[in-house]
């Protein structure tokens, strides 16, 4: 990966939206050849996907929390368990005071309590411990 591949991460980053022609403009390719290096990024696996960012309180989603997840066995089952809760946007095996860490998104405090009643009854689940953001001052 060069200078160019990263600058075209970067201003996709940004705007995935951006039409090739004004990615190569921008660093200098023409859009064809910008359009062709966003292709092999894909291929080669660097880009994972494109997608949109949306606000979560204009889609009714304004409560997050993190949720620690303390287990007594770790299978793919578990992760799979974790990942049909659609509440649930993230989960990862951490190291720390739990096994695993999730991100939860609702639309009330009461949902939320429902999405940790939910992870309580996975296999394996032996606790949880939930911090709730009060306000975020940036997300990447």
């Amino acid at each position: 990966m060069d200078e160019t591949d990263l600058k075209l991460i970067g201003l996709l980053q940004q705007d995935a939206g951006q039409s090739y022609a004004a990615l190569g403009k921008a660093v200098g390719l023409s859009g064809a050849s910008a359009h062709d290096r966003v292709r092999k990024l894909r291929e080669r696996g660097v880009i994972l996907r494109t997608t949109i960012e949306v606000d979560p309180v204009a889609m009714g989603r304004g409560v997050l929390a993190y949720v620690m997840v303390d287990g007594s066995t770790w299978m793919g089952d578990t992760a799979e368990a974790l990942r049909a809760i659609p509440d649930i946007e993230e989960a990862h095996v951490i190291a720390g005071p739990a096994s695993v860490l999730v991100k939860v998104r609702t639309a009330s405090t009461k949902e939320l309590q429902a999405v940790l009643r939910r992870i309580f009854e996975v296999d394996g689940v032996t606790g949880t411990q939930t911090i709730v953001v009060l306000e975020s001052f940036f997300e990447r």
